[in-house]
């Protein structure tokens, strides 16, 4: 599988963006977008299953953030208003195989190249 994200920027504080996810190449049952600010570790964001469309969220990002999937064009997103300048980090798309709710970096088979968001106050 390839996942390819894009769509981050520089916004500012309160600012939208919208982050897209393309995946080819491949099957999966869940996917997901986590973030890593500098010095800090990858984390959860937020998780949708394909094909019942469930989501999860962080609870830093609930509110705030929405991820929706397009089945027929392989396609994720994840919609950001209210950004804080806490959410500036580079996100990543992830796929995972395995059928079930996931939050954890090493539940995720696939992952994109990242795209950085940057909120400004």
């Amino acid at each position: 599988v390839q996942l390819q994200a894009s769509g981050g920027g520089l916004v500012q504080v309160g600012g939208s963006l919208r982050l897209s996810c393309a995946a080819s190449g491949g099957t999966f049952r869940s996917m997901g977008w986590f973030r890593q600010a500098p010095g800090k570790e990858r984390e959860f964001v937020a998780a949708v299953h394909w094909t019942l469309g469930s989501t999860y969220y962080a609870d830093s990002v609930k509110g705030r953030f929405t991820i929706s999937r397009d089945n027929a064009k392989n396609m994720m997103y994840l919609q950001m208003s209210g950004l804080r300048p806490e959410d500036t980090a580079v996100y990543y798309c992830a796929a995972r195989v395995n059928v079930g709710a996931a939050t954890n970096v090493r539940q995720y088979d696939y992952w994109g190249q990242g795209t950085q968001v940057t909120v400004s106050s």
